[in-house]
């Protein structure tokens, strides 16, 4: 045990201290949504689609190891649109140098889905959720500080007899909603 926790102390040390320096953003983050609009008291089904630099894992919503900082989608509720669920995707078993377990992590494009209710009486109008991407990106050998990318969804509440139409159905067939 003593080996993982000095190996984590020294990527942090390491991290800081300017040695893992990484050109341009690891984590790109978007917020969208499954339909082109919403109707007041529905459910709308929200997701944020981040994309991990090449070379980089961020660590699953529920890490392997206790001392792992996970990855989270917070957002901010609003008063015509609360957050009802947030769903995460199954991380992917990896081996690095630093540990004697796999550990689970997320790489490449990364899908958080987020269900969210419009308020029963909310009128016609685009409301903003506003919210970030937390996560700690690392590499093979370093880990860079936790951080965050900030994330909003602009949600355009239309009458009920407007129609919705479907939108991002690549993004929204990943996601297992309740």
């Amino acid at each position: 045990m003593r080996p993982i926790v000095l190996s984590c102390v020294l990527t942090c040390w390491a991290a800081s201290s300017g040695v893992a320096q990484v050109p341009g953003p690891v984590v790109e983050a978007k917020m969208v949504m499954a339909t082109n609009a919403a109707h007041p008291d529905s459910t709308v089904q929200a997701a944020v689609v981040a994309r991990v630099a090449p070379g980089y894992h961020i660590n699953d919503h529920k890490p392997s190891l206790d001392y792992l900082i996970p990855t989270e989608l917070k957002l901010e509720p609003i008063k015509q649109v609360a957050v009802k669920e947030v769903v995460y995707p199954k991380g992917t078993p990896q081996r690095f140098a630093f540990s004697d377990m796999p550990l689970s992590v997320y790489q490449g494009t990364v899908v958080v889905g987020a269900a969210l209710q419009v308020g029963r009486v909310v009128p016609p109008g685009a409301y903003t959720v506003k919210g970030k991407f937390a996560y700690q990106a690392c590499n093979d050998h370093a880990c860079l500080p936790p951080t965050s990318v900030p994330v909003n969804l602009t949600l355009q509440v239309v009458r009920r007899r407007v129609a919705l139409k479907r939108v991002h159905a690549d993004v929204f067939d990943q996601i297992q909603f309740e």
